[in-house]
């Protein structure tokens, strides 16, 4: 079981990730981020696991902040392609001005 996230790059348009692994990425970025930057991420990785939508203009500023984390130094290099992934998702449900999805 896992998450399927919208306005990805497979072939159904999803960004495929496991909730264990979703989990360990979460712990990643709160450990490894400023808490600025943290804050901006936290209502997509602390809402309970069930469907959940994010703004487009929420989800433009999730982008930007998974861009910086998947460059951060102390990125575990595990979790670099998810966090590129995701940022490159919420971008472009910014940019289509649509909720980004999480079921």
């Amino acid at each position: 079981m896992g998450w399927n996230i919208s306005h990805g790059t497979d072939r159904n348009g999803e960004v495929l990730a496991s909730y264990s692994h979703m989990d360990s990425l979460c712990k990643n970025l709160a450990h490894n981020l400023p808490a600025s930057q943290w804050r901006v991420l936290k209502p997509a990785f602390t809402l309970p696991s069930e469907r959940f939508r994010i703004s487009p203009r929420d989800a433009g500023r999730m982008a930007d902040v998974l861009r910086t984390a998947a460059t951060h130094r102390l990125m575990s290099a595990e979790f670099t392609q998810t966090a590129r992934d995701l940022a490159d998702a919420a971008s472009r449900a910014a940019n289509a001005r649509q909720p980004w999805e999480w079921r």
